[in-house]
């Protein structure tokens, strides 16, 4: 039996990462496949751990020229544990906006990471939650207190439980859809409506995989239904509320990049590059110091609602605008006066 076609000793190694390929999914290289998925993976790296036996397709060991075929499993083993699973507490001031004996609601800054994984080991919202909380309960992927998450560049409220049950009760209702949850986001160009509904499945890109795409058709992804409506126009840029009537992963950066109205600034979805407006140096320069002053994506998590899970409660929660946000509407707002009719 060769080395590639030798069964891993599933006892020795810890699984790191596992995807598995669309249907539609074309023969492509497996060290190209693993790039679109982990995000800051070099294509050495990933070459030296699949020569090294640690890149499994359908449980067997492959070299990195193995093309990936549809329905694939594609798993990435090593001899220790994940980072993520060796959860360290770390003293990280957060943002506490309420707190009782069964959950706790905070305020995320932009730039901090919810939860660990590949790259972000430390300095995450979790690292900070296990800090302040002793014993939290972990969810179906062993992440203490989570319900729900928020990217990365993204700020906002966050709603964490703190005993199993509070755990089951908030769960079912982001399931159930009777949270509430209100966004606010500066995207690209002048929405012609005061209000709408954007409605397409939404599921991980078939040409980037560090992306989510909206299927109108419904082929892939799951149903998913953004409510939006118009706060502020400013000419090139446009202020919107947005409800999420679901939750999917990068939701509201999907959808309005589908209708034509990337995310200002957001860096994955090309929404960093002056989508709208005119071709003046000027104006471009504009644009650039606005994208320092707000260096990510303008989404912000403003309002979070959901019923207390032992008083039945329904509460309800407001976080401010952060800065960098307020920073960069206000240079929209004068520039937008700024302008002849």
């Amino acid at each position: 039996m060769s080395d590639t076609e030798e069964l891993v000793d599933q006892e020795e190694f810890y699984e790191h990462f596992k995807y598995v390929a669309n249907v539609g999914q074309e023969p492509l290289r497996v060290d190209k496949f693993l790039m679109n998925f982990i995000e800051n993976a070099t294509r050495n790296k990933v070459q030296q751990a699949a020569r090294a036996g640690n890149v499994l397709v359908n449980d067997i060991p492959v070299k990195p020229n193995y093309k990936v075929k549809p329905k694939d499993v594609v798993r990435v083993v090593l001899a220790h544990p994940p980072h993520e699973n060796l959860l360290v507490d770390e003293d990280i001031p957060l943002d506490i906006i309420f707190e009782d004996n069964e959950v706790i609601v905070v305020n995320k800054p932009p730039g901090m990471v919810v939860h660990p994984g590949h790259g972000n080991y430390s300095g995450t919202l979790v690292n900070g939650l296990i800090h302040h909380i002793e014993n939290l309960p972990s969810n179906s992927n062993e992440r203490p207190g989570l319900v729900h998450r928020i990217d990365k560049d993204t700020s906002g409220l966050l709603v964490v439980a703190k005993t199993e049950f509070a755990m089951a009760h908030l769960s079912k209702q982001f399931f159930d859809r009777t949270t509430e949850r209100l966004y606010y986001a500066l995207v690209w160009g002048n929405i012609e409506e005061d209000e709408g509904r954007i409605e397409g499945n939404i599921g991980r890109s078939l040409k980037n995989r560090l992306q989510m795409d909206v299927f109108p058709d419904g082929d892939f992804g799951k149903p998913a239904i953004t409510h939006f409506k118009v706060i502020e126009r400013f000419n090139y840029v446009t202020l919107v509320q947005c409800k999420l009537e679901t939750g999917r992963t990068h939701q509201i950066r999907a959808h309005f990049k589908h209708i034509g109205h990337t995310l200002f600034n957001d860096e994955r979805y090309g929404g960093n590059a002056v989508l709208k407006g005119t071709t003046f140096t000027k104006y471009k320069q504009f644009v650039e110091n606005c994208f320092k002053v707000l260096p990510r994506q303008a989404l912000h998590a403003k309002t979070l609602g959901f019923e207390h899970p032992t008083t039945k409660e329904f509460l309800r929660f407001n976080s401010e605008i952060p800065q960098d946000m307020v920073d960069c509407l206000e240079k929209w707002r004068t520039y937008t006066i700024n302008q002849p009719d």
